[in-house]
């Protein structure tokens, strides 16, 4: 794909913003990372071999009778029975960096939980038993992917009824914009709690009851966007031409509307991640048993004889949100038509 000169003026203008520039080498390469969480910490082996066959465990689920066991469960990998009866197999297994899943518990601690980082526990575990480096990797990979998801879906809804209000304006844009403004009054955080407990709550209920009020981030930028360009001359003469309303919005003025728009979406990310932390910390969030890096700042709140889980939660998310405004920043620069000009 050919980037027009504008593009590619756009691109080395964020390139020359190296704080922006590197954030977002780094978050990206973050991102891959964490969808690879399996791979990193888990309480299964990557790969092993047992009586000359290979098994791939992180993948499939194998039976503790596939190894010689008398149990038709999965097979506890961790458990020092399943390891010998590998070893007698002639077999071998390669473990990920991190020998724990997110909801993996230690039953051999050396002291009471939570227990202090150590060799085995690079930042401890929390006050069950489950360590804290691995359910802030899968922490990671749930904040980003549910922020990414709630950005995009609130995106969609916001950058649509934005352009239907400012394309036809009138009583669509008046109507449009009391609907807007009686929605945006509402106490957004008590109505979200009340929801939220109305039912069982899941990652996808959630993205749900977020999505009625997030969408309205982008609202007031797409109709101010659609309202400045609707009666421009390349505009007039696409409606002289015949072409339709929703052809002319999509092809002539979205484009122009959406350099606006994109320096808005780092920072909506961040406000989504913040928010799901929030709730979660509050209790209103995600199901107990979630990577949740809320339910670990809580965490480090009702300990505080353990400030490595505090600290940990606190860290990670500063990092993952300093990140993201840092790009944000960077898109905003050079999306600046000042800069854009020269």
């Amino acid at each position: 794909m050919t980037l027009s000169p504008l593009t590619r003026r756009r691109w080395e203008n964020f390139k020359t913003k190296k704080r922006g520039y590197f954030s977002l080498w780094i978050i990206s390469t973050l991102m891959v990372l964490s969808l690879f969480a399996e791979f990193l910490a888990n309480d299964k082996p990557i790969i092993m071999a047992y009586k000359g066959e290979i098994y791939l465990p992180v993948l499939r689920t194998y039976s503790e009778s596939t190894f010689g066991g008398v149990f038709e469960t999965e097979a506890a990998y961790r458990s020092e029975s399943v390891q010998q009866l590998i070893e007698d197999g002639d077999g071998w297994m390669l473990w990920p960096p991190i020998r724990y899943s997110f909801d993996t518990i230690d039953w051999n601690t050396e002291g009471a939980v939570p227990e202090a980082p150590s060799a085995r526990h690079w930042l401890g575990t929390d006050d069950v038993g489950r360590d804290v480096t691995a359910r802030i990797i899968y922490g990671f990979r749930l904040s980003v992917i549910f922020g990414l998801t709630l950005t995009f879906l609130s995106a969609l809804i916001g950058i649509t009824v934005g352009a239907t209000q400012g394309y036809f304006g009138g009583l669509v844009d008046l109507i449009g914009q009391r609907v807007v403004e009686i929605w945006a009054g509402l106490p957004v955080l008590f109505l979200i709690i009340i929801l939220t407990s109305l039912f069982e709550p899941n990652p996808i209920a959630l993205l749900l009851v977020l999505l009625l009020f997030n969408w309205m981030a982008l609202v007031a930028v797409v109709r101010a966007e659609f309202l400045r360009t609707r009666n421009f001359d390349y505009v007039n003469a696409a409606k002289a031409l015949g072409e339709k309303d929703f052809v002319i919005m999509w092809k002539y003025i979205l484009p122009n509307a959406m350099v606006a728009t994109l320096t808005f979406l780092p920072f909506l990310v961040s406000g989504s991640i913040t928010t799901l932390t929030s709730l979660d910390f509050l209790g209103f969030g995600l199901p107990a048993g979630h990577p949740s890096l809320g339910e670990l700042l809580a965490q480090g709140k009702a300990n505080m004889q353990a400030p490595w889980l505090g600290l940990a939660g606190f860290f990670t998310l500063a990092t993952m949100l300093t990140l993201l405004v840092f790009v944000g920043e960077g898109v905003r620069d050079a999306f600046d038509p000042r800069r854009s000009a020269t």
